[in-house]
């Protein structure tokens, strides 16, 4: 279906399910059969929050601001499910409310049956894609917002979530492979927004992403800079994984090493490259989460 866009998904949701579940397979003596079921959970709630119901909301908002028809669509521009003519806008409204209704309503019952952390992680799910796309909040129409208080709190969590709700806690390589996975998407997040940049501005209200806002502030060059950031901020916890975990390490330097490099070299005013050193950054990400979650 393509409004599940599996591609951004599997990079980043599944990724990151992957980093967090593989210490357990390769490592512990938990019963496989229980952790393929936790993984298949986890995955079921991955594509139903990060697919479909965010997908539904931000497809729906930038419909009606009109960036999504400006868009060079090439890997941006939403999953065109509306531009194509598979959904209508009312209909795919009608998807995204009913479904964050019935997300609320079961973190609600599994809450009353002391489920507290399903609950709260189905909670983080629906604000996430909630608040980054409609009103009042609509924050990926704000620079920094929306991957700080959407993105990146719905990737992390994710990631923490097979851990939390495997053994009731969340060990220290837990914690790091979720913030660096968190990173690493937020960074090929903004270049997925960089194609996106002219059609931003002219949206109504404009959806002043931090691209747009750092290529309105320095100039065209910068719309480059906030995917740098992320990437440096992932690239800082080489320090926090140190020697404990060498070969992660060493993996983290070389993957960060190629995206800030691709990121520095492209033209920003050039969509197709771009996108295929997008891809190419999603690839990394998949390689980084692997990676992660072999060597604790």
């Amino acid at each position: 279906m393509a409004l599940l866009r599996s591609i951004a998904v599997v990079s980043s949701s599944v990724a990151t399910i992957i980093s967090a579940m593989l210490p357990f397979f390769l490592y512990s003596t938990i019963s496989t059969s229980y952790l393929l079921m936790m993984f298949f959970v986890l995955l079921l709630g991955a594509f139903t929050i990060h697919g479909v119901l965010t997908h539904a909301f931000n497809d729906y908002m930038d419909y009606l601001s009109g960036t999504d028809a400006y868009s060079p669509a090439i890997l941006s521009g939403g999953s065109r499910v509306i531009q194509d003519g598979i959904i209508t806008p009312p209909v795919l409204w009608l998807i995204g409310k009913w479904l964050a209704i019935a997300l609320l309503v079961t973190a609600f019952v599994l809450a009353l049956f002391s489920y507290y952390i399903l609950s709260f992680l189905l909670v983080i799910g629906v604000w996430a894609a909630a608040s980054y796309s409609l009103p009042p909040l609509r924050l990926s129409y704000r620079p920094f917002l929306g991957e700080w208080g959407s993105l990146f709190p719905s990737i992390l969590f994710l990631g923490l979530a097979g851990p939390w709700l495997i053994v009731g806690e969340i060990p220290v390589w837990a914690a790091q492979n979720a913030v660096i996975n968190a990173l690493f998407c937020l960074a090929w997040v903004m270049v997925h927004h960089i194609p996106d940049l002219d059609a931003d501005k002219r949206a109504v209200p404009a959806k002043r992403t931090s691209v747009v806002w750092f290529a309105d502030t320095f100039g065209r060059y910068y719309a480059r800079f906030p995917a740098l950031l992320y990437l440096g901020a992932a690239g800082l916890c080489i320090i926090w994984l140190g020697f404990d975990r060498v070969w992660a390490t060493g993996t983290l330097t070389i993957t960060i090493s190629i995206a800030l490099f691709l990121v520095l070299k492209m033209d920003v005013e050039n969509h197709q490259q771009v996108s295929s050193y997008e891809k190419i950054l999603l690839l990394l990400a998949m390689i980084t989460a692997a990676a992660l979650g072999i060597f604790i």
